[in-house]
């Protein structure tokens, strides 16, 4: 990941931020951009029905792969969410001077894909002790994080961060510091970012550092099944 010398390990104050631009920067995606795996809409509109949530966990180019194969995922797609710039672009979000962090954000079908099995795949994927960062990513645009688009969410998020931490805690890993917040504005990635790992040319990274502890079995044993 692009790296700059002396940026913020702290959020900083709404004032001390980057202003940004009124309009999308010029290489994030248009309307007519398909995702690149799926092959469906990489932008709304999306199917009647479906949900979302944006999941930070270091660089999105290491997060966004992890949901592709997983049954009933409408569309993931990468940006910047949680901070103050409008319309950044990539180098300013690395500079740590707009409060935003790196997410996937990821349209699911929740009767085919219950929010608690994406959550499940988010907290044993990556260190959601790690305080602004994953593995040596550091900064606040790495930060682990939840953004959710309303309440029944919300339980859901709870519940699961609750059974983590209560596994962590027997295995003396620490405290969760994932952020949990009602999601802001999100603002799409440059498209040479969105599906990163599936493009040929690109490279092989993965800073994820995941620290090999599992869900609780009992919400393992929870995972709704669907009907057809």
């Amino acid at each position: 990941m692009w790296k700059l010398f002396s940026k913020p390990v702290a959020l900083l104050p709404e004032n001390k931020t980057l202003p940004g631009r009124t309009k999308p920067i010029d290489e994030a995606p248009r309307n007519k951009d398909k995702h690149f795996v799926l092959k469906g809409p990489l932008t709304a509109p999306f199917p009647d029905g479906s949900e979302m949530i944006s999941l930070g966990m270091g660089c999105f180019w290491c997060s966004e792969s992890l949901f592709w194969e997983m049954d009933g995922i409408i569309s993931t797609h990468v940006g910047y969410q949680q901070g103050h710039t409008l319309n950044p672009t990539y180098k300013e979000v690395c500079s740590g001077a707009t409060n935003h962090n790196e997410v996937t954000r990821i349209v699911y079908d929740p009767k085919k894909c219950p929010l608690k099995n994406i959550l499940k795949v988010f907290f044993e994927s990556h260190n959601p002790t790690q305080v602004m960062g994953q593995g040596n990513d550091t900064g606040t645009q790495y930060r682990s994080g939840i953004y959710y688009y309303d309440e029944k969410q919300k339980d859901v998020i709870d519940s699961c961060l609750k059974s983590y931490q209560k596994a962590l805690t027997e295995k003396r890993k620490g405290d969760i510091a994932t952020e949990v917040e009602p999601a802001k504005a999100f603002y799409y990635a440059e498209i040479y970012h969105q599906q990163y790992d599936a493009k040929p040319g690109s490279r092989q990274y993965c800073g994820l550092r995941p620290l090999g502890i599992s869900m609780p079995k009992d919400d393992k044993e929870e995972v709704e099944k669907t009907d057809g």
